[in-house]
């Protein structure tokens, strides 16, 4: 008897038979032990003790019972963590965090051997260290690879030792590029799935082709261990601050003295722009480079020499990385048009002037925009560097100020490009049927534009 079957079944049928030949009979998940043989050997374990001094960390209970039976002198941090080295005499990259606040640092390398190492220099902004240990013969070494070139969907192996657990490796692969945590202006991590765990930091990220393209930094989890969110600083970073701890013992950086915010789709519109692109000036230093070239607040920086600037957080990294005294174009649209300006990179000062804003007593309210606000005191002003302003007291869960992200403590110093001086102007700025306002708030040492809507 025939037998009839239905064209999706034959289809089907059709589909198995296609990929059961055309599956390769040996393929294989790729092996990494090529790689780890030639890049363990320059991985180390970098042991740390310090003096803990800070007055508010809890106490735990080893600590309790030092302080009962009356043993007295201060806490000591013990703490493990991973390097690697880059050059034979005996220089190791890790974290900043590795090593920070430490008495003594003792390093062992894969083969067992013990050394004593010094700081050359540290890098709070991006984490990095550079150490160094005498070795009486040369030492294995890793060299860089190129992040820039890395794609999302690469193989990498994580090496280092979590928990203490030395000559750990763990694979995965690229899950992004780009991150940027909140840590400072600079940051720019590689995301992985590669394991990353507490004592993995400072070890290296290795490609397929077992060079560095990245220093494993930061886990994001929950618990404390991993969750496959791991962070690595970019290799060309790291190659760039590590040069300069090697000649100068610290990180030299370009500076212009601005500070910029994004440009979102309010604020493209409030500015007149095609598209929300750019890096929004909020503040110039006066008689910094930028505000000697004519840079003024609510620019929009488009170009960095050749470089366009699509997010405000490519601007601070190549002002960075540009060497002070450099002559630079800069693309700045103001009012509609773009213009060049030539600005003269300065140094980055190593302290900045912190200042905040005072609360006062008597609140007064601006209810449709759900704000309360209250007189920002002549002092105050003058500590702030402001001709005046009005301070907020107060925002609404949920009201219009909220939504914009205005907290207590800001300090309004323009609405809608216009200078505000009292509450008189703030009411009258934001009163009767105003739907939007473009506020400049002053917000500790910097300023930001904050767009708001009803």
């Amino acid at each position: 008897m025939a037998r009839f079957h239905s064209p999706a079944v034959l289809l089907l049928v059709v589909l198995a038979r296609h990929v059961a030949v055309a599956a390769p009979s040996d393929a294989t998940l790729p092996s990494f032990a090529g790689i780890l043989s030639k890049t363990e050997p320059a991985v180390v374990n970098i042991a740390v003790v310090g003096r803990v001094e800070e007055p508010g960390e809890p106490e735990n209970m080893q600590d309790f019972l030092r302080r009962f039976f009356g043993e007295g002198g201060p806490r000591v941090r013990r703490s493990l963590g991973s390097g690697f080295v880059i050059t034979p005499g005996g220089d190791i990259v890790t974290n900043n965090h590795v090593v920070q606040g430490a008495d003594r640092i003792r390093v062992r390398t894969a083969s067992g051997e013990e050394f004593d190492a010094k700081v050359i220099g540290t890098d709070e902004k991006t984490d990095l260290a550079l150490v160094h240990v005498d070795a009486s013969h040369p030492l294995p070494t890793l060299a860089f690879g190129d992040s820039d070139a890395l794609q999302v969907g690469e193989w990498v192996v994580a090496i280092g030792n979590p928990f203490g657990l030395t000559q750990t490796a763990t694979a995965g692969i690229v899950s992004a590029k780009g991150r940027f945590l909140g840590a400072g202006p600079y940051d720019d991590f590689i995301q992985t799935d590669a394991s990353i765990n507490p004592g993995n930091s400072g070890g290296p990220l290795i490609d397929g082709s077992g060079r560095v393209i990245g220093v494993n930094a930061a886990i994001l989890s929950p618990g404390g261990g991993n969750v496959g969110i791991g962070f690595a600083i970019p290799s060309k970073l790291t190659e760039w601050v590590i040069g300069q701890l090697r000649d100068h013992g610290r990180v030299v950086r370009g500076w212009i003295g601005i500070a910029v915010q994004p440009v979102t789709q309010e604020l493209a519109r409030s500015f007149a722009l095609p598209k929300p692109e750019g890096a929004l000036v909020a503040d110039v230093t006066k008689g910094g480079p930028a505000d000697n070239a004519g840079v003024a607040r609510g620019d929009v920086i488009v170009r960095w020499g050749d470089h366009a600037i699509s997010s405000s957080r490519e601007l601070p990294m190549l002002v960075a990385g540009t060497a002070p005294g450099t002559r630079v174009p800069v693309g700045v649209v103001r009012e509609g048009r773009e213009r060049t300006m030539e600005v003269t990179v300065g140094t980055l000062p190593s302290e900045r002037a912190q200042a905040t804003a005072p609360r006062g007593r008597e609140e007064t309210g601006v209810a449709q925009w759900g704000l309360a606000l209250e007189p920002l005191p002549p002092a105050a002003a003058r500590r702030l560097g402001v001709p005046g302003g009005v301070v907020v007291a107060g925002v609404a869960s949920g009201s219009p100020a909220d939504d914009a992200g205005l907290e207590p403590g800001d300090v309004i110093v323009q609405v809608n490009r216009h200078p505000v001086t009292s509450l008189v102007d703030v009411r009258r700025a934001l009163g009767g049927n105003v739907r939007h306002a473009l506020l400049l708030v002053r917000r500790g040492d910097t300023s930001v534009y904050v767009e708001l809507t009803r």
